[in-house]
Order: C-alpha cells, then structure tokens, then sequence
C-alpha cells in the first residue's frame, strides 16, 4: 500500500499517534513497553533497531543535597520506593 505524504505530522496526544501508526500511515518513537503488545501481534514492526539504545531509566536532578524543600523530599522517596 503506498500513500502521498504532504508533511510531517506533529502531535502532542500519545494516543493520536499510537492511532495514527496503528493505522499504518506513519512510524513513530514508544516505549518499548507501551508497544509490546503490538509489536508481538504482528500488528507493529520495530525499526531501526540497531540505532536504538536501551532505556537506562529516569533521572533527576536538582541543586543541592542541602536544605532539600519537603516537597521535593516526598517526590524523591516515591520515586525511590517505586524503582
């Protein structure tokens, strides 16, 4: 199946473009775990996949060590109680 492309498509909605590639008129860049499902149907297909790095997880940075404010505290430890 060929389709005319007039330009990319930018988007700020994950599911427009899960729904968009589903469709299969375009590629997009997901998490691996968001896809898994579709890549293991058949229904999505991984490329570029020797370009690709693993997921090494989320950092955060802030300031200082010192006078830490509690909300930021709080974010820290839910986080870390999560990983």
């Amino acid at each position: 199946m060929r389709q005319q492309v007039t330009g990319p498509l930018i988007r700020n909605s994950y599911e427009l473009a899960l729904a968009v590639i589903r469709s299969g008129r375009g590629i997009g860049w997901h998490m691996e775990a968001d896809v898994k499902e579709d890549v293991g149907s058949g229904r999505l297909v991984a490329v570029l996949e020797d370009w690709t790095r693993p997921y090494e997880g989320a950092h955060l940075y802030h300031p200082s060590r010192r006078q830490v404010p509690p909300a930021l505290r709080a974010l820290i430890h839910f986080l870390k109680s999560r990983s």
